[in-house]
């Protein structure tokens, strides 16, 4: 098989696969038997499991009228992954100058990397990597991967890694049920479907109050009485990065922002509790008022001069968002919500500290804690002396918020709206479109950037909406080798397109996927140590009395 026709047989797969979905999702049916299993429990599993090679069967929970959950193990009998040796290619971080490895790289490297390891005794392959079909990156091969050896044990793998390795090479040792070139054997899902012209509750994006804490998505379920609950948007892990469980993009809780997009990205915007959601990309401008004066602000919540994801005016190395890269300025300006639940940042700068009124109650050094009903700003190197400045006991300091689309609209927020974010998005104006370059997840040009998160199956979690209206929820299993693969982007979009998503992007994943369904986790976590605290959620609320 050469390589147009490769290419063309695994699109024919994910196209496949697709199809099926959309017979038995999109028009709301199931295939098997309807309440026979709860969504994700062994005897649907092994239902599933048991069926003819490329079949999926569907259990369905109507957890209250217009919400349903879907759930299905698509299972390819004729995919039959392993364990092997990948050699890794030399090459440099575009962004950070450094030394660094990538899955791929050009002819030369494979063909000398080939030679050199059959005169070690090895016996490598040469496999061809395709692009996937984003919208914004190139289009053929995107370089050749070096691999040895086939193992349906891992240690074996591990074993051979560790004498290329002591040979001059380096090495991972991969599942080749990851690779986007085969399909995968095993996939778990789970799909949420929200109709808001029959669900009587509420949807909401929610942070359960405190943007700067890390909570699983089922606990925070539980504490709400949710109906289905997933994890939502990118946010910070490591103290390095800033403080953990803030929001590395944007973000609107009942109508307040509480986060400021990192560039454009794609969001979700839950309008009217989930009566109207939709997608798209968003950018968020905020400028303080002082008198006369006023100085844009580059932050929300977060602490100043770090700024995850990066896509900021001023920031270093760049400007652009780059999924998991941590940008820095000296020279910025944070607003802190009643929502900032962790102390104060400290450090060199200047701090106000504002009434509920928006009146200067203090200006001092950094620290301390968010007044109960008020705010606080930030500022280091000239944003500190433009506080300095300007700002006056008892004077009112403004702040003007604009959240704004791609085409120039703004977005106006109330009460009953949210927003989450993440990145990049699947499916536009009903059709496939991943602006993966654009929105900082992968790099045409630094091969080592974003591979493995977006053209190798990962855990994933999405959000769409339907022709109909309504919201579709889904995650999809990954990173548990010979139990549940995951999806790539591509197979991500595919599959939201096949639920009959006109709209969808793709909402954080990896160890952070989660569905809880009535206050339980359904689905299976990839952690280690079981569910991922996480930075934010959607939930799907009932109505209650009163």
């Amino acid at each position: 098989m050469d390589q147009k026709d490769a290419r063309s047989a695994a699109r024919a797969r994910v196209m496949m696969s697709a199809a099926l979905v959309f017979a038995v999702v999109s028009a709301g049916g199931v295939c098997g038997t309807a309440q026979a299993a709860a969504p994700g429990s062994t005897a649907a599993a092994a239902a599933v499991s048991a069926a003819a090679p490329g079949a999926v069967e569907w259990t369905t929970q109507t957890v209250a009228p217009g919400v349903q959950v879907r759930s299905a193990t698509i299972v390819n009998a004729a995919a039959v992954p392993v364990w092997t040796v990948t050699v890794q290619a030399p090459t440099t971080g575009r962004l950070s100058g450094a030394a660094a490895w990538a899955a791929v790289g050009p002819q030369a490297w494979a063909d000398a990397t080939a030679e050199r390891l059959r005169s070690g005794g090895f016996e490598p392959r040469v496999e061809t990597v395709r692009w996937p079909d984003y919208t914004d990156t190139p289009h053929g091969v995107m370089g050749l991967r070096v691999r040895i050896g086939s193992y349906t044990d891992k240690a074996q793998a591990q074993s051979v890694a560790q004498a290329v390795t002591a040979a001059g090479f380096h090495t991972a040792v991969d599942w080749t049920g990851y690779d986007a070139e085969q399909p995968a054997d095993r996939e778990n899902v789970h799909v949420a479907v929200i109709d808001p012209r029959t669900f009587t509750g509420t949807v909401e994006g929610t942070h359960d109050g405190n943007v700067a804490q890390r909570v699983t998505t089922s606990s925070v379920a539980a504490k709400l009485d949710s109906l289905v609950g997933v994890n939502a948007g990118f946010f910070v892990t490591s103290d390095a990065d800033g403080v953990q469980g803030t929001q590395a993009g944007l973000s609107a809780d009942h109508g307040e922002l509480q986060s400021m997009a990192a560039g454009s990205r794609a969001a979700l915007i839950i309008g009217d509790g989930g009566r109207h959601v939709r997608v798209a990309d968003l950018t968020t401008t905020v400028t303080v008022h002082a008198g006369a004066a006023d100085h844009p602000a580059q932050g929300i919540n977060r602490v100043p001069g770090l700024v995850r994801d990066c896509g900021r005016p001023g920031m270093t190395p760049s400007e652009l968002p780059w999924q998991d890269v941590t940008c820095r300025t000296s020279d910025d300006l944070v607003l802190f919500t009643p929502e900032f639940g962790a102390p104060l940042p400290g450090g060199p700068g200047t701090q106000v500290v504002l009434d509920a009124d928006g009146r200067v109650v203090s200006v001092g050094t950094r620290g301390g804690a968010v007044p109960a009903h008020g705010s606080v700003l930030q500022g280091i190197g000239a944003a500190a002396d433009w506080l300095t400045a300007n700002a006056r006991t008892g004077q009112r300091i403004g702040v003007r918020e604009v959240v704004r689309d791609t085409a120039g609209r703004r977005v106006p927020l109330g009460r009953d709206d949210s927003i989450v974010s993440a990145a990049p998005t699947l499916v536009s104006h009903g059709r496939i479109s991943i602006d993966a370059a654009a929105e900082g997840v992968v790099d045409p040009q630094d091969l080592s950037f974003g591979y493995a998160w977006a053209n190798s199956r990962q855990p994933r979690t999405m959000a769409g909406v339907d022709a109909r209206g309504r919201l579709v929820l889904a995650t999809v299993d990954g990173r548990l080798a010979g139990g549940s693969e995951g999806f790539t982007l591509q197979e991500a979009a595919s599959f939201m397109r096949s639920l009959g998503a006109v709209e969808a992007l793709n909402l954080d994943g990896g160890g952070s996927t989660a569905m809880a369904v009535d206050g339980v986790l359904v689905n299976n976590t990839s952690d280690a140590t079981g569910e991922r605290a996480v930075g934010g959620t959607i939930q799907v609320l009932p109505r209650h009395a009163g």
